[in-house]
């Protein structure tokens, strides 16, 4: 029975338990896998967009262009981009990576990252996961963006560094609160040691995070990370949110 099996490549366990979808749960030739039809309502974010903030424009108005945001209220960080729009099918691989102890979905969603942030991934030296607190960390047993980012660092090549940083604060919950309240409810809320920093000084650091929605917990480590000697940050997520707070597409 195993010899048949390893002569056709499926493992027992995929025999008991065959592989489906993970956006509809129709079944598929392997795990961490989308079917035809989940594939076509994946939202792919694509040029034209904010070359700073990666916000999309709804037109091309020709390369090199800068969102009114980012011009305004320049972030810290270079460049943010991100692979796909935060709803329908992306947002069920977000919750399944997130909750659901789907982590066998980190190196899908990092290979579309790749393809998405190929500009930020080369322009990095090192890559960092926005951390979660030990308590959340604790109850989640791992923290999803260190799942991507240790699948991205794979698939690029480059070093990862976990627990570079640290979030030493609990903080609320991002979900539902207003860009005032996000961007104070992580204000100081990550720290990097010495023995910590001796390790991106001075490099281009690329942070990793699950969704980006207003920018402000990605800020928050960013000022951290330049704090700490970090020459520079971009950041790439697998997904972000079209309009929420101040993150809008813009015309």
């Amino acid at each position: 029975m195993l010899a048949v099996l390893q002569s056709t490549g499926v493992s027992l366990a995929e025999l008991v338990y065959p592989p489906v979808c993970s956006g509809c749960g129709k079944m598929v030739g392997r795990r961490a896998a989308l079917c035809g039809g989940c594939w076509t309502h994946v939202r792919f974010i694509e040029r034209p967009y904010c070359e700073v903030t990666g916000v999309p424009f709804d037109h091309d108005r020709g390369d090199g262009l800068v969102s009114p945001q980012a011009i305004s209220a320049p972030p810290p960080y270079e460049r943010a981009r991100a692979a796909v729009f935060h709803d329908g099918v992306a947002r069920k691989l977000v919750h399944g990576l997130k909750y659901s102890d789907r982590a066998d979905l980190a190196a899908m969603m990092a290979s579309w990252m790749l393809r998405a942030g190929r500009d930020v991934v080369d322009d990095s030296d090192v890559i960092i996961a926005v951390p979660l607190h030990r308590a959340r960390l604790f109850a989640r047993r791992y923290n999803q963006s260190a799942e991507l980012a240790r699948a991205l660092a794979r698939l690029s090549g480059k070093q990862f560094l976990p627990g570079a940083l640290k979030r030493v604060r609990a903080t609320r919950q991002q979900v539902g609160l207003g860009l005032r309240a996000r961007q104070d409810n992580v204000r100081g809320a990550f720290l990097t040691t010495n023995q910590q920093a001796q390790h991106f000084i001075g490099m281009k650091v690329l942070l990793v995070d699950d969704v980006l929605t207003t920018g402000s917990t990605v800020e928050a480590a960013t000022r951290a990370l330049l704090k700490a000697g970090a020459a520079r940050v971009n950041v790439l997520t697998f997904a972000r949110v079209a309009s929420q707070g101040g993150e809008t597409l813009y015309a």
